[in-house]
């Protein structure tokens, strides 16, 4: 893509940390990871927070051009979660009543509950995507839930068969992502940390719903598949299940995270035929890391993946960081990689 440096292009997942004046910073924290709306978090309501989330998006984008980072989001400021900005705006969905599932940890979760056919009413991103394309000259992704992770996501009360479900989902995610990619982003990232949470049944239909949600659509497609945030979990498996099935599905790129759950680098030659974004960012660490950490980092790495495949990037969303530390742990990823980037090319 243009603009981009011709190796080690860095990148974030998706979120940055909203504002201490933006949201309740307490609410959320307790909450974690809301999977229905959650209008409480926000300080403001009606237009006033319309304009407040502008403006924190701005800064999150200037942060992300000032630590120097090549390919830049929205830093998904106007969501609750990653999950529930999109989840909660499709049709089928009750939301005067929401169910509830046992979710990572064993905790009763809040879900949206399906009570009849999942499909897309209107546009959800879109605005989102025209806002970051007018605020900044450099490469833009945007990030949607991915189909199988709402899936599980959610209490089935309408679909005999659970794969039916998460393909309804994978039609409405592709309407979007199509709509997204007119509207000038650059690159689309659907996110499926479930796909580790419900191996087996991601070995079913996770990747036929994957491909169905990125089918046809053109440039750059990238699934994220995670752990959970290091702020709702701290122990960390150190290999992943489902690296086959990331293999065969259609997105171009798959993003890990290694960085917090040390993983086995070599583990990684399945995913030999596509692009890597390597977490190179421990999220469940306080202190920013140093440059020539990245750097290490990305050079063990580079003994599993072409320098030509490897986009460095954090673990996961910076959502849940303090500001400060999320800028300083960028500014590190930046640096880190310009200095492989030298050794390198000489």
């Amino acid at each position: 893509m243009p603009g981009l440096p011709p190796l080690l292009p860095t990148t974030v997942v998706g979120s940055y940390p909203q504002p201490d004046w933006l949201i309740d910073r307490d609410r959320l924290n307790r909450t974690k990871v809301p999977r229905i709306r959650m209008p409480e978090i926000w300080r403001l309501s009606g237009a006033l927070l319309e304009q407040a989330q502008d403006d924190a998006t701005a800064l999150a984008v200037r942060d992300m051009e000032r630590a120097g980072i090549d390919i830049v989001t929205d830093g998904e400021i106007r969501r609750e979660s990653y999950s529930n900005h999109f989840a909660t705006a499709l049709d089928g969905i009750d939301f005067a009543a929401p169910g509830e599932i046992i979710g990572r940890g064993n905790r009763a979760t809040l879900v949206p509950r399906v009570v009849g056919r999942i499909r897309r009413a209107r546009p959800v991103e879109v605005r989102d995507v025209q806002f970051l394309r007018a605020n900044t000259d450099r490469t833009i992704k945007i990030t949607l839930p991915g189909p199988f992770t709402m899936a599980q996501q959610a209490k089935n009360e309408f679909y005999a068969d659970e794969a039916e479900m998460a393909l309804d989902y994978a039609v409405a995610v592709n309407e979007e992502a199509r709509a997204l990619k007119a509207a000038g982003a650059d690159v689309i990232q659907i996110d499926e940390p479930w796909l580790e949470e419900r191996p087996e049944a991601a070995r079913r239909y996770g990747v036929a719903a994957i491909d169905r949600a990125l089918e046809g659509i053109d440039g750059p497609t990238v699934v994220h598949c995670c752990f959970g945030y290091a702020a709702a979990i701290a122990d960390k498996p150190g290999a992943y299940h489902v690296l086959p099935e990331l293999a065969a599905c259609s997105a171009q790129a798959v993003s890990v995270e290694t960085a917090q759950p040390r993983l086995d680098l070599g583990t990684l030659s399945a995913l030999a035929h596509k692009q890597v974004l390597l977490g190179v960012i421990d999220m469940g660490r306080a202190e920013p890391e140093t440059a020539e950490e990245v750097a290490t980092r990305i050079r063990a790495g580079l003994r599993h993946i072409p320098a030509d495949k490897l986009i460095p990037a954090p673990d996961c969303g910076m959502k849940f960081l303090p500001r400060g530390v999320a800028f300083a742990k960028l500014r590190a990823l930046a640096e880190g990689a310009a200095i492989v980037r030298r050794e390198l090319t000489g």
